[in-house]
């Protein structure tokens, strides 16, 4: 009897049905948190099943052996943690309850993996999943259309199909939530870029200090073969710091450390009571983020409360204090302070941090007299989800050995793909950047390597279009040409009016 597998395009598609039973109900940014719990408890369960049957044929049925062996999995699970179990109970009148308890069992039973991984979701909750009956209906619907969907491993076709379908999930659900979107997700085309810029390597600690959904870190994990480097990351966010940890282990990296709190005020990657030092930082911090120095300001804070650098134990504001309207070199002063020697750095951010004056301005002059700035990278417009606006990548790197900085536009017609709510990066895109990038020369309409003397004579303004010319001359237009084109113009169409006097001669009219 063939035994039926699933592809990763099917496995996509059922879990965007699933996604059925709360449309229209619920806000997008909300049920996502209870569909990509419900994948990672059918993974783990489905998995469980497929060891302890395999199991049972080797140990000839010995339950007490096979137990003791299952004892030793990547994940632990009792009989009242399993979806089978659950969806048994899902006509019963509290399975909310009986899903809530499931989770806190699966921490339990994996407290060095799991602790704390399902802290902000509450499948029992009135206020977000309705009264009773609603909940209990939406429930139902949720376990049923999970439970057709098989994820044993040797029911599946292809490599990392699980991990690669929470990714589709993610950017589906940002795609839908707009603005709230880009909280959690990069597109995926911007995380390859970057990865592909930073070159991670084997035995590199990689981090990323606003790491939302983790797909940045992942994406750059992934370009080394051996997998030996460690991820770092941390999120503000409670409920998106769950899905990250999750998807950490969905791509099976289950030494991640990912931490929760406020990566400016409260940093907690820390090696000996200093920031902890990465060979790798990748990261797309909020744009321009508002009241950013507010964990700073203790409790009771003081509405005229103002931002000063000896109010950070990490020394990371010496350069300068950003403005509290605009977090964007926050982030970057944080990840400088945190990059290793030999470092590299990528960060995704809006283009006035490349041209904003006041105390932006000095930290900027700072960052290049230190010869930290490796290139500028211009992307197109829309690429993000919630804003149009066009990005930026900077490169940075510790103990450059040249003081140029390369500049690139790649926001161009001709460098991406448009879609039909969002700009996309076609694979050739990505490639003629990292090219260009690894080429490090001017090229027409493209790159341009500027010295430190233009940058300091441009008053350290690193606008794009300063350093890269794009413009295209037009064609000048031979006006006697123009001239006797419209004379034969107006010759044919006399013809044309004559041949038609003589039809409607003819008829009659």
């Amino acid at each position: 009897m063939d035994i039926k597998k699933y592809t990763q395009e099917e496995v996509n598609a059922t879990l965007w049905r699933a996604c059925d039973t709360f449309r229209g109900k619920i806000d997008s940014s909300i049920y996502k948190d209870y569909i990509l719990v419900m994948l990672f408890i059918k993974y783990i369960s489905d998995i469980y099943k497929e060891h302890k049957e395999e199991l049972m044929i080797k140990y000839d049925n010995d339950l007490e052996m096979v137990e003791r062996q299952m004892k030793r999995e990547r994940f632990v699970l009792d009989e009242i943690s399993t979806f089978d179990y659950i969806y048994d109970k899902r006509n019963q009148t509290n399975v909310g309850q009986t899903i809530n308890e499931a989770l806190a069992n699966i921490e339990e039973e994996n407290k060095t993996k799991l602790r704390g991984v399902f802290k902000n979701i509450d499948f029992n909750s009135e206020a977000i999943l309705g009264n009773t009956k609603e909940r209990n209906a939406m429930l139902k619907n949720l376990l049923e259309d999970f439970e057709g969907l098989d994820l044993r491993p040797s029911r599946l076709i292809g490599e990392d199909v699980i991990g690669n379908s929470y990714e589709y999930l993610i950017s589906n659900f940002a795609s839908d939530a707009g603005k709230k979107g880009g909280e959690f997700f990069t597109p995926s085309e911007v995380s390859e870029l970057l990865a592909r810029l930073v070159k991670p390597q084997e035995n590199d600690r990689i981090y990323d200090p606003t790491c939302g959904s983790g797909s940045l870190l992942i994406k750059a994990y992934n370009k080394i073969p051996s997998g030996k480097a460690q991820i770092y990351g941390q999120e503000r966010n409670g409920q998106t710091h769950s899905l990250c940890r999750m998807n950490m282990f969905l791509h099976n990296i289950d030494d991640a450390k990912i931490a929760w709190g406020d990566t400016l005020s409260n940093p907690l990657q820390i090696e000996d009571g200093k920031l902890m030092k990465f060979q790798v930082i990748v990261a797309n911090p909020p744009f321009s983020l508002d009241k950013w120095a507010m964990g700073f300001a203790g409790e009771g804070t003081d509405k005229n409360f103002k931002m000063e650098e000896s109010l950070d134990p990490y020394n990371r504001f010496s350069w300068g204090v950003p403005p509290a309207s605009k977090g964007d070199y926050a982030f970057v002063l944080h990840m400088l302070n945190s990059l290793a020697e030999g470092g590299r750095m990528g960060v995704v951010l809006p283009h006035g941090v490349l041209f904003r004056g006041a105390s932006e301005g000095k930290i900027r002059k700072k960052i290049i007299d230190m010869n930290l700035l490796d290139a500028v990278i211009g992307l197109p417009a829309n690429l993000f989800f919630g804003t149009g606006i066009p990005a930026c990548i900077l490169l940075f790197k510790q103990n450059r050995r040249k003081d140029d900085v390369l500049f690139i536009d790649a926001s161009g017609d001709d460098c991406f793909e448009k879609e039909k709510n969002q700009n996309k990066l076609r694979n050739e895109d990505i490639q003629r950047i990292v090219e260009a990038y690894e080429k490090y020369e001017s090229m027409d309409k493209f790159a341009y390597v500027a010295t430190m003397d233009e940058i300091i004579k441009n008053d350290y303004n690193l606008n794009i279009p300063r350093y890269v010319d794009t413009f295209e001359e037009e064609e000048i237009i031979d006006m006697e040409e123009v001239a006797e084109n419209i004379l034969n113009i107006k010759e044919e169409l006399a013809k044309v009016e004559e041949q038609m006097a003589k039809y409607l001669e003819e008829l009659g009219l």
